[in-house]
């Protein structure tokens, strides 16, 4: 993965959009950290193979980065974006890593089901 560049995450987004596309998005706060420290309060969602249609979709900010996906009804978003890339599957990768590497929010865009 390489770092954002903001016009080729924006044209990836709108090659998928109004399409047929399958979504992974992925949050931690380090939920596997909490062995560690009891203290520690994890928190983190996911949802793989989503088959969702987006209108369009927009990345923002300064860096880290947010991009939304506006869908029929509602927002997809993922905040804390870091890093992209677009696979061999021609998917676009989008993950967010903290100050200490660790992967901290993922979304990926697919117009095939994710393994």
């Amino acid at each position: 993965m390489e770092s954002v560049h903001i016009q080729k995450v924006q044209e990836a987004i709108n090659n998928f959009a109004n399409k047929d596309v399958f979504l992974h998005l992925e949050t931690t706060n380090g939920a596997y950290a909490s062995h560690i420290d009891q203290k520690f309060f994890s928190a983190g969602a996911y949802i793989r193979n989503a088959l969702v249609q987006y209108e369009h979709g927009k990345i923002t900010g300064n860096g880290p980065f947010r991009v939304g996906l506006k869908i029929n009804l509602g927002w997809v978003y993922a905040e804390g974006i870091t890093h992209y890339e677009i696979d061999e599957q021609g998917r676009l990768l989008l993950a967010g890593h903290d100050y200490t590497g660790k992967l901290a929010v993922a979304l990926e865009i697919s117009t095939t089901p994710f393994e």
